[in-house]
């Protein structure tokens, strides 16, 4: 009986081994595979920021220019000053005109005698007529002559309107509210309407408007998120902009995306934003540059980080692996956003998919790895 019991246990024994062997092998194997760390792709909304170049302007940047003839007599501003609208500039020197005045007022006096003379010898001849002593003839022709005398006092009326006009425009005053720019004339220089520079420039600077452009694709996708059965509703609808100034910081007041061109551009392929911000503080200067950023968010994205892509020819790749662990190189197309060390995959990946996260340069297509899954 013992030896049959010891047979048994002989034969469980050798039956035993190979097993032990195979699975001693398949863990050996497996020990050797080299490990990468992997992640489960998921669906997220992100926010993200497109940033655009931009110029600044104020709502209205005026030209002040002289409309008589002088010399700068006064200047009651200084540059960089804020000035309200009506307030004094200049006074231009134009004695001409003031001499215009007293030559009109001159003239109004001598005419309105003539058409009173002129009146009297018509009051005079009309009876006359009436009795038949003289002819009608006599009666038109002073009354021609009356009525060119009156038609001469209304030109000499005009004529001292335009010369008070014109001794008015010697007072120089701001059309808007704004801030002074330069003065390139001094008091004493002479100046005209055709002077090469204006005596200065008042910017205003309330509201400034930030110019920027889209290429023609950029401005397709942009106008195809806000909803709205026209432009204008779609417009109201858009969020609200941020600015970076020259210096890095960010602009504290937001701003809104108010008007799109109407053409694009067939040389460059671009149309044309305004963007409108309030300046209060008057802080930003008409002419300056800056940086335009729009956010966006974006609802369903596949977000990966970049350094498991690599650019082969133009063209980006990445490295999934299967539940056997073989992994499988991938072509992807990505979507143009400013973000740092990440991107958001339009095409080639899907939720689920085990994205091999780093060390892909040496990775083949088909190659068997052991995947280190990372939350």
């Amino acid at each position: 009986m013992k030896r049959y019991i010891d047979y048994w246990l002989m034969v469980i024994v050798a039956l035993s081994l190979p097993s032990c062997k195979q699975s001693s092998g398949k863990e050996e194997q497996s020990d050797n595979l080299e490990q990468y760390p992997v992640s489960a792709l998921h669906l997220q909304s992100i926010k993200v920021y497109q940033e655009y170049p931009a110029t600044l302007k104020g709502e209205q940047n005026i030209e002040i220019r002289p409309k008589v003839d002088g010399f700068v007599e006064k200047i009651y501003v200084d540059e960089g000053e804020q000035v309200k609208r009506g307030q004094a500039l200049f006074k231009i020197h134009a004695p001409q005109y003031e001499q215009e005045v007293r030559t009109a007022s001159a003239a109004i006096a001598s005419t309105a005698a003539e058409v009173n003379t002129a009146r009297m010898q018509y009051n005079k001849t009309k009876p006359l007529v009436d009795e038949d002593i003289i002819s009608k003839y006599e009666l038109e022709q002073a009354a021609n002559l009356l009525a060119t005398k009156e038609a001469a006092l209304q030109q000499a009326k005009a004529n001292l309107i335009n010369a008070k006009t014109n001794v008015g425009y010697t007072i120089i005053n701001s059309p808007v509210s704004g801030v002074v720019g330069n003065l390139p004339y001094k008091i004493g220089s002479l100046v005209s309407n055709t002077s090469p520079q204006p005596l200065t420039t008042v910017s205003n600077i309330g509201k400034i408007h930030a110019y920027f452009s889209f290429n023609e694709r950029q401005f397709l996708d942009f106008m195809g998120s806000p909803e709205g059965e026209n432009l204008e509703k779609k417009l109201e609808k858009l969020p609200k902009v941020r600015l970076i100034l020259a210096n890095g910081s960010e602009y504290p007041q937001s701003g809104k995306i108010e008007t799109i061109g109407g053409l694009i551009n067939t040389e460059t392929g671009s149309i044309n934003l305004r963007a409108t911000f309030p300046n209060p503080a008057f802080l930003i200067k008409s002419g300056a540059s800056a940086v335009l950023k729009i956010p966006a968010e974006i609802k369903d994205a596949l977000v990966i980080p970049a350094k498991a892509a690599q650019d082969i020819q133009g063209k980006l790749f990445v490295y999934t692996v299967d539940s056997q662990g073989v992994v499988k190189s991938r072509e992807i197309q990505i979507m143009e956003l400013p973000l740092k060390d990440q991107y958001v995959v339009k095409r080639g990946l899907q939720a689920a998919d085990q994205l091999v996260l780093e060390g892909i340069m040496g990775l083949q297509d088909g190659e068997k790895i052991k995947p280190l899954l990372k939350k």
